[in-house]
């Protein structure tokens, strides 16, 4: 285990990542602060959705290394359930369990992984319904809500376990562009209270307006960062320059 002395929550250092011959991450180096808001963005097969899954492990590095909370991401299992207890994921696909109502959806892994009782992990579950504005769909199933409301439901969910940091892999991508504004506001209200947060959008208004940085990925790399007036304002890089023509002219 490795402590860090840097004051940020997470670090990725010299980062790579290989699927068999094909290299998805180069060189990666990252560092986020405690209530830092970052979204990341770039086109499709950027290596995005992997960085943010290597933070909590859901997909294993090859090379460098990822601290967070200056506990090193390694092989050892303990070090592994320790930086997913304080890494919440919210993914493009909501993953409820249809066999479940929400409330049971939101009970669950505060009973299994840590060991809330009933009651109270069901008071738990209430308070973020409420703070993602359905509690009146607590007794429904997945199966009965819009998507918008799956997602905030996926979202509340993160929040039951309390975590330090929640990674977000493009959580509007799947829905129908009247329930993205929803999700929006409820990531809005999140960032607004403090939380800790990587975004991979498409969503350049949110970018904008929540953002403290934007980071912009194209092969694998990082290959921009800036706060969001000079991302938008002042792009640097050509390709960065490319991206933004595209996404913000559709």
């Amino acid at each position: 285990m490795t402590n860090s002395t840097s004051d940020a929550l997470i670090q990725m250092i010299n980062v790579d990542k290989f699927f068999g011959e094909f290299q998805a991450l180069t060189k990666i180096n990252l560092e986020v602060k405690r209530g830092e808001k970052i979204v990341v963005c770039g086109p499709s097969g950027s290596g995005k959705s992997t960085m943010i899954r290597c933070i909590n492990r859901l997909e294993e590095h090859n090379a460098g290394q990822i601290i967070i909370d200056g506990k090193e991401l390694t092989d050892q299992v303990k070090d592994i359930d320790a930086v997913r207890r304080e890494v919440g994921m919210v993914f493009q696909s909501f993953n409820l369990f249809p066999h479940m109502t929400i409330v049971k959806n939101l009970m669950l892994a505060q009973q299994l992984v840590r060991k809330v009782p009933i009651a109270e992990a069901h008071k738990v579950a209430m308070h973020f319904l409420e703070r993602v504005k359905i509690p009146d769909q607590a007794d429904k199933y997945p199966v009965q809500l819009s998507g918008g409301q799956q997602q905030r439901v996926a979202i509340a969910r993160a929040l039951c376990m309390k975590p330090e940091i929640i990674l977000f892999d493009e959580p509007t991508s799947a829905l129908d562009p009247e329930m993205i504004n929803e999700v929006l506001e409820v990531m809005t209200d999140l960032a607004k209270d403090g939380m800790t947060m990587i975004c991979v959008t498409h969503e350049m208004g949110f970018a904008r307006s929540v953002a403290d940085r934007v980071i912009f990925m194209d092969a694998g790399e990082i290959v921009e960062e800036a706060d969001p007036e000079e991302f938008f304002n002042n792009p640097k890089s050509a390709r960065t320059k490319a991206f933004l023509s595209q996404i913000l002219t559709h």
